[in-house]
């Protein structure tokens, strides 16, 4: 192949990256004849990318629909589930009016998560890594985890940390609630749960280690999958996204998210941020 042809390859790959890419006057040459199918590719990948937009905008426009459609009814049938609770002195249908409020949060906590995961999912929500301190946040997550922590009888132990990391604070949070909540969910009362945060030469690492009924050896590269519910926790509270959320958020931002446990002796979660935006 000759220095002529080299380069002229090479220019179109410049052109199809810069989107200025132009078919030279055709002729019965090889090279010309691959210019030509090098323009059909350009052009049906720019329809490609055309059709994948327009579905995005359908995905939006349906995950806002859903969320403006149901927020109403599910706020106002809380509202009445919360002052049924509060009036109602029948002992029979007490655990009945309980029921209700209770599926009622369960449904408002899955409709939230999914709308969640679905705009992680379609890019419909970018994240905004920066390098800042890893503190505020996990001190954040653990306020907001506090009440449960304490209503069950477990501690949460954390030494503090000058780290930092690159990340999106909201979506951190997010991830690390989300981490917490399961750690208090199937800990046992009287139990502690110990956040760490490990630096290492690429990656800053948040660890999550808990005393609770650990997680099987085949059941670990599936716990991150959206829904999943382990056999030993299914009659537990949850709806089986929490996870997936926090696997989504960290490799949204260059991360990621791995887990080390046996049955019956505790589970540690490590969520692996970039020390730096590069």
């Amino acid at each position: 192949m000759g220095r002529g042809t080299m380069a002229r390859l090479e220019e179109m790959l410049d052109q199809a990256i810069n989107g200025t890419f132009e078919e030279r006057d055709y002729n019965e040459t090889r090279l010309s004849r691959l210019e030509t199918r090098w323009k059909r590719y350009l052009a049906l990948s720019q329809v490609s990318q055309r059709r994948t937009r327009e579905e995005q905008e359908r995905v939006r426009g349906l995950i806002s629909n859903i969320s403006h459609q149901t927020k109403t009814p599910l706020a106002n049938i809380l509202l009445y589930s919360q002052l049924l609770r509060e009036k109602e002195k029948d002992p029979e249908l007490i655990p009945i009016v309980k029921k209700i409020s209770d599926q009622s949060e369960k449904l408002d906590f899955l409709i939230r998560s999914l709308i969640k995961s679905s705009r992680l999912e379609s890019e419909l929500l970018v994240l905004h890594p920066k390098v800042q301190s890893i503190e505020p946040v996990l001190l954040a997550a653990m306020e907001q985890i506090s009440d449960a922590a304490l209503k069950k009888q477990v501690s949460l132990s954390f030494e503090g940390t000058d780290k930092a990391a690159c990340f999106d604070r909201k979506w951190t949070e997010e991830a690390m609630e989300n981490l917490l909540d399961n750690a208090v969910k199937y800990s046992p009362a009287g139990s502690r749960i110990e956040i760490g945060v490990t630096e290492y030469e690429m990656f800053t690492a948040v660890s999550v280690k808990d005393e609770g009924i650990g997680i099987g050896e085949e059941e670990q590269a599936q716990i991150f999958r959206r829904f999943y519910r382990g056999r030993e926790v299914s009659q537990e509270p949850g709806v089986g996204i929490g996870l997936y959320l926090v696997r989504e958020i960290a490799e949204k931002q260059g991360g990621y998210v791995k887990v080390k446990s046996k049955r019956g002796r505790g589970s540690v979660f490590y969520f692996y941020m970039a020390r730096n935006g590069e």
